[in-house]
């Protein structure tokens, strides 16, 4: 039994130019227009949530992370107060 997945419509108005490039780059690839403008929206969005959300740090700013997370500083003095008066407020038992 087929599966139907679900779909929406997108439509846009671009440049004769563009779209003849588009159409130029999907039949180089044996695709249809659609099928090669998902494709590469979709590897589009894909990089740009990709780049905005995974940071991507350094071997020595790695080191730096672990280091922090495995021997944490001693908090400070406002720290401690804050977590005090938070326990007599929030839980005075």
């Amino acid at each position: 039994m087929e599966r139907h997945t679900p779909t929406a419509r997108l439509e846009a108005r671009l440049p004769r130019e563009v779209h003849a490039l588009l159409k130029r780059a999907a039949d180089l690839q044996g695709r249809s227009l659609t099928d090669f403008v998902v494709a590469a929206a979709s590897e589009a969005a894909r990089k740009t949530i990709e780049d905005m959300e995974i940071l991507r740090l350094a071997a020595a700013d790695q080191r730096l992370v672990a280091e922090a997370l495995l021997t944490p500083p001693e908090p400070a003095p406002a720290l401690v107060r804050a977590f005090a008066r938070h326990g007599r407020t929030v839980d005075p038992e």
